[in-house]
């Protein structure tokens, strides 16, 4: 692990900057559809106290036509600073659940323009915006004129190989008066396939005035320093490196105030917080929550003998009570003596 640069160290020491907000972290946590509830935020928000957090991403439209909000865009006051995130690509619609997310305690609105999905896509949203500059810098005017946050965008570096606009995309995004752009450095054919372009991060970086963020295979506090070496980014965004793993904004939030590793939890502590996360959607959400949990509880499941098997059990839990002594006996096992998983586990 090379130690920060002085140049980086000292840029990062300052908050990061977004519109009139100050974020005293330069670490994020990724919007992630179906991961990123409460429950998975304050765990993040334990080993990462000042970063910035978002929820899933909502649906403007579902949002214009009902009367309850759902339970997606629920914000805890004590979970700040904290974003929600909004997709769709009605302008008038995205405008009105900006102001609903702001009346729910959103620090930022986080515009998505990039997911893949294709249920998304086909309805014009996500990272079919890409292909429709024009939309998505009406979408941004009017989602600005609508709340008095700063409002941001995450994207892609384009639709395809054959189209990777993110330059002129992220300009028009700045010019519309989004006050932070958020590159993952796929195309949106890639999917999550492929390696991350983080030389299109560093294109993008030059070309704006307001705050970049990189995204894309930030697994370890060590990709993270690399991303923002090679970038020049003003921060990371932590999105899969965090399934199974809510330690890892954290570390890296750590490193970079302190150039101090923290010590990687070990399976014991790794599974005891599973054992917490099934716990807590249990209680937030009822047998909903639990069965939401299954594909937690197996991402946290590996690094240790007998961890396949064990995840192929929790896969399938159907009550809390279920999973909580799968959980038990594995620690049981884990702490008469840890073994290393075997790599094709």
């Amino acid at each position: 692990m090379l130690p920060l640069s002085p140049s980086l160290q000292a840029r990062l020491s300052q908050p990061l900057k977004i519109g009139s907000l100050e974020v005293k972290s330069r670490v994020l946590q990724s919007p992630l559809s179906g991961v990123t509830d409460m429950v998975f935020r304050r765990l993040v928000r334990r080993y990462a106290p000042e970063s910035m957090m978002y929820t899933e991403m909502v649906n403007a439209t579902g949002l214009h036509y009902v009367r309850q909000l759902p339970k997606i865009m629920e914000v805890d006051p004590s979970e700040r600073p904290i974003s929600i995130q909004l997709f769709d690509c009605r302008p008038d619609f995205l405008a009105e659940a900006a102001v609903k997310a702001v009346a729910e305690g959103a620090d930022t609105v986080d515009i998505n323009m990039g997911c893949p999905v294709n249920k998304i896509t086909k309805n014009g949203g996500g990272s079919s915006l890409l292909r429709q500059p024009d939309v998505a810098e009406a979408i941004v005017q009017e989602v600005v004129k609508a709340v008095d946050v700063p409002v941001t965008v995450k994207t892609r570096i384009g639709w395809n190989d054959q189209e990777i606009t993110i330059l002129d995309f992220a300009k028009r995004m700045e010019d519309a008066g989004a006050q932070m752009i958020t590159v993952h450095g796929r195309t949106r054919a890639q999917g999550y396939n492929g390696n991350a372009r983080w030389e299109w991060i560093a294109q993008v970086k030059q070309v704006l005035s307001i705050p970049v963020i990189g995204n894309g295979d930030i697994f370890s506090v060590e990709a993270a320093v690399k991303c923002l070496e090679q970038t020049g980014a003003d921060g990371v965004m932590c999105s899969r490196g965090t399934f199974g793993y809510p330690f890892l904004v954290g570390e890296v939030d750590h490193f970079l105030k302190t150039g101090e590793l923290l010590p990687a939890p070990n399976p014991i502590q790794r599974m005891e917080c599973a054992r917490e996360h099934l716990y807590a959607l249990w209680e937030y959400k009822g047998d909903r929550g639990v069965h939401q949990a299954r594909k937690h509880l197996t991402w946290y499941a590996k690094g240790f003998v007998g961890a396949a098997e064990l995840r192929g059990h929790l896969s399938l839990v159907e009550t809390v009570q279920q999973g909580l002594d799968l959980i038990d006996r594995a620690i049981e096992k884990l702490a008469t003596g840890y073994e290393p998983e075997d790599e094709e586990n």
